[in-house]
């Protein structure tokens, strides 16, 4: 009885409570309400004055488990009801490891409700905690350790984000196994991913016309900008987003495994936090540290081994034709397997990139295709292809660890898994054994093809704990970890900050097949993609017609220019200068800008964004007082004028500004560049000119007085 008597109390407390209880964010722009609709609980946010998100759902569908025997299936959405909630205001400072600024402020207003089930005698317990920040909402559920409740299993996600009206999309087809398909810019109830579903036949099978990936960047016709996204992302599957037919409603669409269920789960358990951006300026979108603040801080007792790096690679000499991954020559041919005398990765011609890098101050050397296997492993399925400790026998480990030394710079680690991830655990402590033991500080590790176990998904909840498991695994190791064809980031290089980088979107490389990237690809990956964290893109190249063969025509639809302002704009503490050699050393004056440009910084400023145009970024180097800045826009030409009012006031700074020549031409005269020089100070204002796709990169570097 006196169980049943609390229970009533709850349910009228619940119900008194949920009227419409009000929530703002610390400088008050941002409204979160909560209430209770048809025994749902349901949030809506207000924005200066303007409901951005209408009433829309919260919960999960579950089902309890003993052992793989389903015992009882749990609403975690219907009929639940508030029986208490906390209010706490958090406001703290703390500093990253690499970074884009020196220190974050973490400020906001957090609320939990601890919520359970109408169920009489032993109710099911949820809480849902919302943090609400001066520019977004991030919030999560928790399932707290419970007598009725142990292990579950997660069926459905019923969260859903109801949009006001039908917003401009910046958006790429959902997909549970690539993150690599292009962008579009349309309107909400335009989204059909059906072509891109088309054209990756590898994984149609897993991408449906109105399933959309995030980061989503959304826009609504009164200039409010919204990025939907997630934060923290462990032991749980990744979130993609489905388009109601009426356009409006996004509902979350959890990956699910070759059960369809979508992640395993014991109490006590907290998911990933669903994390909703919001400004009247785009600038205040890209600027956002929210989704690193909803991370945890780092674990690690010692960071003093990660460190920034700068690279050039033997990498895109495969590409472009000019060499081959893999030393028979077999992986694209029936051919009989014999030495082609093609390998890219011979001892000879990586001794050659090494002595370019130490030439020029990187700091490492990546080297694809060092390893037997890729004779037949694209995309197979089959298991056991590499042990990634067993070089070809042109590629001698030793030397190449004596000479990359001597020279002051080290060799970067490639692991293709070719998607056996069952192989690779088990390989993982031999192959980081031999990283150490022949000083390579850095892995590259790649995830290309369906995955093994097969049925896992590259986005489901095992692979994530995978990713998560080798960033534990390269940190005990003292190695940095940058990782190709992963789930997309959720700001987990905060957590784990030897984790540098990761692919995750279309990159670079896809400039060498057919077509290319459109012209505003790496633009919008800059409001869509980059959102959850820093990407190993891979600028810089040079030669822009692909014309390395006689029917090889492929075109970088972009300037040499813009090129180097990618360095800018893009951030990542890991930053490749992906051309070859050669093509640098005939641009030695706009190579200069690429060994100057630093991957660390002290502070950034966004200065002028807007999602498929424009964006200009200006960031001041790690403990120095150098600037640099990078502007590129669409296809359209573009002037600008930049207020240098972030310099120090009282000193003098030489600006080399490297823009598009005013003949410059994109996919006719691309590489037309001009360099000038002049001296500036504090509130001088510089005249920016870019070509159609083009863009501009300035470093500004203090002029230092002389000393008598």
């Amino acid at each position: 009885m006196k169980i049943f008597l609390l229970w009533i109390i709850s349910v009228l407390f619940s119900t008194l409570l949920l009227g419409q209880n009000k929530y703002t964010s610390p400088n008050k722009n941002i409204e979160l309400v909560i209430q209770r609709q048809q025994k749902q609980i349901v949030y809506s946010i207000v924005y200066l004055g303007d409901t951005i998100m209408y009433p829309s759902e919260l919960g999960f569908k579950a089902k309890k488990t003993y052992g793989a025997t389903t015992q009882e299936t749990i609403d975690f959405a219907d009929s639940m009801v508030i029986v208490r909630e906390k209010e706490k205001k958090i406001n703290d400072q703390w500093q990253p490891i690499l970074g884009e600024v020196k220190t974050i402020q973490n400020e906001c207003n957090e609320i939990t409700f601890e919520l359970q089930s109408e169920k009489k005698g032993k109710p099911y317990l949820m809480n849902i905690i919302f943090r609400i920040f001066n520019d977004g909402v991030g919030f999560r559920y928790e399932f707290p350790k419970q007598t009725n409740l142990n292990r579950f299993v997660i069926e459905d996600e019923i969260t859903t984000f109801q949009l006001k009206e039908d917003y401009t999309a910046w958006w790429q087809a959902g997909n549970f196994n690539t993150n690599e398909y292009p962008l579009h810019e349309t309107k909400l109830s335009a989204i059909n991913a059906l072509n891109d579903c088309e054209s990756n036949k590898l994984f149609t099978a897993q991408c449906l016309p109105w399933l959309i990936q995030t980061p989503l960047m959304l826009k609504s016709p009164k200039g409010i900008y919204v990025n939907i996204h997630e934060a923290a992302l462990v032991h749980f599957p990744a979130m993609q987003l489905r388009r109601s037919p009426d356009s409006r409603k996004l509902s979350s669409d959890l990956v699910p495994d070759a059960m369809h269920n979508k992640a395993y789960l014991e109490t006590p358990f907290a998911t990933p936090w669903r994390t909703i951006l919001i400004s009247n300026k785009a600038t205040d979108i890209l600027a956002s540290k929210m989704i690193l603040n909803l991370n945890e801080p780092t674990k690690l007792k010692d960071v003093s081994f990660i460190k920034p790096v700068k690279y050039i690679g033997v990498w895109w000499e495969m590409f472009v034709g000019k060499g081959t991954w893999d030393y028979l020559g077999t992986q694209n041919s029936a051919q009989e397997a014999k030495p082609t005398g093609k390998h890219s990765a011979n001892t000879t011609n990586v001794k050659k990139y090494i002595d370019f890098a130490s030439k020029h101050g990187f700091d490492g050397i990546l080297v694809e295709g060092w390893n037997v296997g890729w004779e037949d492993w694209f995309a197979k399925w089959k298991e056991n292809v590499f042990d990634f400790v067993t070089p070809y026998p042109d590629f001698n480990v030793k030397e190449l660890q004596a000479y990359a030394k001597s020279k002051n710079v080290y060799l970067i680690m490639h692991h293709e898994t070719s998607g056996s991830v069952i192989s690779y655990e088990r390989h993982m402590d031999s192959a980081y054994q031999f990283m150490n033991e022949n000083g390579y500080p850095a892995v590259k590790t790649g995830y290309v093809g369906p995955i093994i176990p097969r049925g896992e998904n590259h986005d489901g909840q095992w692979m994530v704990d995978h990713y998560i498991r080798v960033a534990e695994k390269t940190a005990a190791k003292k190695i940095m970890l940058d990782v190709h064809e992963p789930v997309r980031p959720t700001g987990l290089h905060r957590t784990y900050p030897n984790w540098l980088a990761c692919e995750a979107a279309r990159g670079m490389e896809y400039n060498a097949w057919g077509d290319g990237n459109a012209i505003d690809h790496d633009l919008n990956l800059i409001f869509t993609r980059f959102i959850g964290g820093p990407m190993d893109y891979t600028p810089g190249i040079f030669k822009l017609k692909l014309d390395y063969f006689p029917n090889k025509k492929e075109i970088i639809h972009s300037t040499l220019a813009r090129q180097l302002a990618l360095y800018v704009v893009m951030y990542s503490p890991l930053q490749m200068a992906a051309d070859l050699p050669e093509n640098y050393e005939a641009k030695l004056d706009a190579f200069q800008f690429i060994k100057d440009v630093p991957t660390d910084w002290d502070d950034t400023k966004i200065l002028e964004a807007e999602p498929g145009e424009y964006v200009t970024t200006a960031r001041k180097g790690k403990n120095t007082n150098n600037w640099f800045i990078g502007s590129i826009t669409d296809e359209k030409k573009r002037s600008t004028k930049i207020t240098l009012d972030f310099l120090d006031a009282n000193k003098n700074y030489e600006a080399t500004i490297y823009a598009d020549d005013k003949n410059t031409l994109v996919d006719v005269r691309p590489e037309l560049y001009s360099i000038t020089k002049k001296t500036v100070q504090k509130g001088d204002v510089l005249n920016l000119d870019l070509a159609g796709a083009g863009g501009v990169a300035v470093s500004i570097i203090e002029v230092k007085a002389n000393k008598m």
